[in-house]
């Protein structure tokens, strides 16, 4: 006769094993996410460098005459009329690097900047060859121990270099990073508190005896997005006024465009949210099907890196999400002084994505 403990235990597997969602999200979806980013981030020992080369008419190419031999010209880079040289150099034991050099003004370099386009600038001049990056990034540092030692290998005249901190507002990881939060904290709250919260609801049966009650479904509904609201905004206005007073952030464009791709941002989470959780009473499937939407988005928009490190296949399918547009949009005014011209079309997009979401998540959402 097997012991109370053991068949508790038993118990506690077959009731693991009675979902076959749980297994799935349990057992096979981490490992799709770990194949995904592998495939993503293990290249072969393959990296992407851009870099913006700022044209000094004083000193056309001389710098990179011996170093873009052979590099092929790309086109649409970032918009349709810009240009870039091409290069890939292999180092022993390091693998294959491909060199963008991006021909440009220094106000395009720091637009390139701002968006994490580039991390490294560089200039000729009669002081030498000037590399400007920010001190405080990995990144930026890395790029520039790379190519400064290749351009000194292949050109002796080149071994006088100047490095030149940016630390110009806009220009920092910082002001990177900040929009980028503010936008996953929109996601996060949105998805985890109201998604989570109904499917917690559901399967404690708690929605079946709120609809037993004269409560009406609409306000119960109302409530949950208004309350929710209120905290997101609160979250985000936390971040800034830090952001603010430690890091000397501004924003330099229109505030109400910025509030209405906000508000888009949340509706069109809100209605994500409600259509993720219509069906399931199971907090393990749900926990699953929300991570299933909040993990890629979180890793490939953009929050912590700028998605320009990915392929360039997958980028127009990156700044589709719904987390990409709204980080690129607050960044834009963060940093560049967008205003409803720039931002129409996303606010546009997360509306409609909101609506067609909202509905459709209330045409199937079961209460009980």
């Amino acid at each position: 006769m097997q012991s109370p403990l053991l068949q508790l235990i038993i118990v506690q597997f077959k009731t693991f094993i009675r979902e076959p969602e749980v297994i799935f999200w349990s057992l096979l979806f981490p490992i799709l996410m770990a194949w995904g980013l592998g495939m993503a981030f293990n290249k072969e020992n393959e990296s992407v460098i851009s870099i913006v080369q700022v044209k000094n008419d004083q000193y056309p190419d001389s710098a990179f005459r011996s170093f873009m031999v052979g590099a092929k010209e790309i086109k649409n880079i970032n918009s349709p009329n810009e240009k870039a040289l091409e290069q890939d150099v292999t180092i022993q034991g390091l693998g294959t690097n491909h060199y963008k050099i991006i021909d440009g003004t220094w106000e395009q370099a720091y637009v390139l900047l701002k968006r994490g386009v580039v991390n490294l600038v560089i200039e000729e001049t009669a002081e030498g060859l000037q590399y400007h990056f920010d001190p405080k990034s990995g990144e930026a540092k890395a790029s520039y121990l790379q190519f400064s030692g290749i351009l000194k290998g292949k050109q002796e005249e080149l071994s006088h270099t100047l490095i030149k901190p940016l630390s110009q507002k806009g220009t920092r990881y910082i002001d990177f990073l900040v929009p980028g939060l503010i936008a996953m904290g929109l996601m996060m709250s949105t998805m985890w508190g109201i998604s989570y919260s109904l499917i917690e609801k559901r399967s404690k049966k708690l929605l079946r005896r709120l609809v037993a009650t004269p409560m009406n479904k609409s306000s119960f509904m109302i409530s949950q997005f208004a309350a929710r609201f209120v905290l997101c905004t609160i979250e985000a206005l936390v971040l800034y006024i830090f952001a603010r007073y430690f890091f000397d952030m501004t924003i330099e464009g229109n505030i109400s465009a910025m509030i209405a791709l906000f508000c888009a941002g949340f509706f069109a989470f809100c209605g994500i949210a409600l259509l993720l959780a219509s069906r399931t009473s199971n907090t393990f499937v749900g926990n699953g099907i929300i991570n299933l939407v909040v993990m890629p988005m979180m890793l490939l928009s953009g929050i912590y890196f700028s998605y320009h490190n990915f392929p360039d296949a997958i980028i127009p399918y990156i700044q589709a999400l719904p987390l990409t547009m709204i980080a690129d949009g607050i960044r834009s005014v963060f940093l560049e002084g967008a205003g409803w011209t720039e931002l129409f079309k996303p606010i546009l997009i997360l509306s409609t994505i909101g609506f067609v979401t909202f509905i459709s998540g209330l045409k199937v959402f079961k209460w009980y």
